[in-house]
């Protein structure tokens, strides 16, 4: 089996990490060609411009966001997504008390 998680895993066995700023971050399954992750944002928490080379595809779970994403930006809740291509410059700015579940290709190994 490549390096990952187990195949199955349950999610009180995974610590959240907290980021600071009202986010916090639980890394889920993944093995080297892609990666699930929850984050729960408090209002007002932010996720800072940046930019990496894996693409990136997110739902919102819950909550209302402002995504800025290649400079088009929009308010986003439960139930809507997006789609973050390679290299591109994005941000988030939580309106509401939400969660975002990102789904990353390949892995992000800077997470693990």
């Amino acid at each position: 089996m490549p390096k990952g998680s187990p195949i199955y895993l349950h999610d009180a066995d995974v610590a959240w990490t907290d980021l600071g700023g009202g986010v916090k971050r639980k890394i889920l399954c993944y093995d080297e060609s892609v990666m699930l992750v929850r984050v729960v944002f408090e209002t007002g928490g932010v996720g800072a411009a940046h930019q990496h080379p894996h693409i990136q595809c997110t739902l919102v779970a819950s909550g209302k966001f402002e995504m800025t994403i290649g400079g088009d930006k929009r308010v986003l809740s439960a139930g809507d997504s997006f789609i973050v291509p390679t290299n591109v410059v994005h941000s988030a700015l939580c309106l509401e008390a939400g969660e975002l579940v990102d789904t990353f290709a390949p892995m992000r190994a800077d997470f693990v």
